[in-house]
This record gives structure tokens, sequence and C-alpha cells, in this order.
């Protein structure tokens, strides 16, 4: 699969010779090293699918006004951005694709600027889609331990303003990234900032998780310990463990490849691990299939809008 520029330097670090590579990928220990082939038409089911889940998901929360709340909002957006992940690769995917058969003929000054265009969606939609999975632990968090003063703290005002800040700081990011991708100092930015968002959602969602144990031992330690509530806060522990299992299984590979193309680019082992390169955006691909799913589906009352957007009862 034709991958974006930044994502293709990526592939086969600039500081790294062909002669280099190639040595070490076979003193590495052969077949391990070339990495797996992976068919554009799996890249391609998974895009759809992604679309077609975060798209009812948008379409669930516009309908139902009772899911017009901040938090909805926050899992809206993350939907959009999941979904403009899914387009951005389909779209680049496709272009790629007609330009190599010959079915659409263009000139080379506007394939770079159509690539640069579909790059910077791709980058804007990866940074916003992390950022809002943050915003949605801190959202969760303050649900959590501000109860009582949650409307106060999490007003409609203070959501849209954190809404277009994440959506402006990934827009502008991304064409940081796009003009200087081959800084290590920008790899270090990105790598950086993956490590923030996931100290941060491992601090939120352990202290929520002790919490839940908290409140099941003090349920357990009654004489007649109500079986619901115990039920509730045991899928609530699961549902946080769930979260942060998903979000570091499908982003931990990629900011891992960044981390190694900074520090040993020509390490034979470094050089096997780039090999599985699309693995990794296999794996980003599938947070988007997955994110609905978590974050989206769990709720009764959004379900119960997206059966209706299903079945058309408008």
């Amino acid at each position: 699969m034709s991958t974006l520029a930044p994502l293709r330097l990526l592939r086969e670090p600039s500081n790294a010779s062909e002669g280099n590579q190639s040595n070490a990928t076979v003193g590495a220990g052969g077949g391990w090293c070339q990495g797996l082939d992976i068919p554009n038409e799996l890249f391609l089911a998974l895009g759809l699918v992604s679309l077609v889940e975060n798209l009812l998901v948008v379409a669930a929360i516009l309908k139902n006004r009772n899911l017009h709340s901040p938090t909805y909002y926050f899992i809206c957006c993350l939907a959009v951005s999941d979904m403009l992940v899914s387009i951005s690769n389909l779209a680049e995917m496709l272009f790629m694709l007609l330009l190599e058969h010959g079915v659409l003929v263009m000139r080379p000054s506007i394939v770079r600027h159509m690539d640069s265009v579909i790059d910077m969606l791709i980058c804007s939609s990866v940074v916003s889609s992390l950022s809002f999975l943050g915003v949605i632990a801190v959202d969760r968090y303050i649900t959590i331990f501000y109860a009582l003063r949650y409307h106060s703290i999490m007003t409609l005002q203070r959501a849209v303003v954190t809404m277009a800040s994440v959506w402006l700081a990934s827009t502008v990011s991304s064409t940081v990234l796009i003009t200087y991708y081959r800084s290590n100092t920008i790899l270090l930015c990105l790598i950086g900032f993956f490590l923030f968002m996931l100290v941060l959602m491992l601090v939120l969602y352990i202290h929520m998780f002790a919490l839940a144990r908290h409140h099941l031992h003090s349920i357990s330690s009654q004489q007649t310990p109500p079986t619901a509530h115990r039920g509730g806060s045991l899928k609530g522990a699961v549902t946080l463990t769930i979260l942060l299992g998903v979000f570091f299984i499908c982003w931990a590979p990629f900011f891992f490849h960044l981390i190694l193309i900074v520090t040993c680019p020509t390490n034979p082992f470094c050089t096997c691990y780039f090999s599985y390169f699309n693995l990794f955006l296999i794996l980003i691909i599938c947070n988007s299939v997955i994110d609905p799913l978590i974050y989206a589906f769990r709720s009764q009352e959004l379900r119960r809008t997206l059966r209706e957007v299903v079945t058309c009862s408008w």
C-alpha cells in the first residue's frame, strides 16, 4: 500500500543508507525481517467499516436531542476524527491506484500538491483522534469525581472552546509535520505527545479504577450487598481497563517505530521492526473501528438511537 509521504520516510529513515538497511536485514534473520504483505483490500475493508460505524455515531448524536451534551459532543468529535482517518486513507489509496494504473493522469506538481493535502488531512485526523481520546478521559474523570459540579465545570461554552482548540491545534501541528517531517525534532514532539496522552489516560483511569474497587469493597462489606451496584461497578472497572488496553495496543507499535527511527535507524533489530510498518498502520485503522464500540455503542440511549437511524425510524 502507498502511504503518505512522511510515513514513507518513516518506513525507510533518511539517515540509513540502502546498503546498510539491506545488510542489517540479512544479518538480523532472513525471512522474519521481510515483514507482512498486507493486501490493499484489507485497508479498504477496514476503512469502509470504520467510515460506516463512525458515520452512524455522528448521525445518532445529531438526531437525538437527549445526546446533545458535552460528553456526547466529545464522542461525536472522536467519531469525526476516526472517520477522517478512514476517509483520508481511502482517498490516498484510491488516488495512488488510479495514478499507478494510468486511469488518472496529472502533472507532477499537481500530484505533489494533492499528496500534501491528503497527508495533512491524515496527520490532522490522527492528532485530533488522540486528543479527543484524552478529552473523553478527562470528561469521564470529572463526571465520576465531581458529579455534583459537573454541569458547572463542563459547560457547553467550555466544551465548544475545547473542541475548537483541539481542531485548530491538530490542523496547525499537521501543517508543521508535513513541512518539517524530515526533522527528528518533529518526531520527538510526536513521541512526546503520545507519551503525554498515554500517561494522562493511565493516571485518570487508574484513579477511576481504584474508586470502582473502593465502591466494590464498601458494598461487599455490607450485610445485604446490592447486586446491581456491584455489577455496575465491575462493568465500569472492566470498561476502563479495555479503554486503556485498546489505546495502547493500537498506538504503541507505531510510536515505538518512531522511537527506533530516532534512536537506532541502522540497527539490525530496528530495520527488521521497520519492515512491519503496514501492520502498524492496520492497527491504527483498527482503533478507528473499535472506538465506536467502546465509546458509543455501550450507551443504551445511543444504541436505541442507532437502531432508529439504521431502520430509518425518524
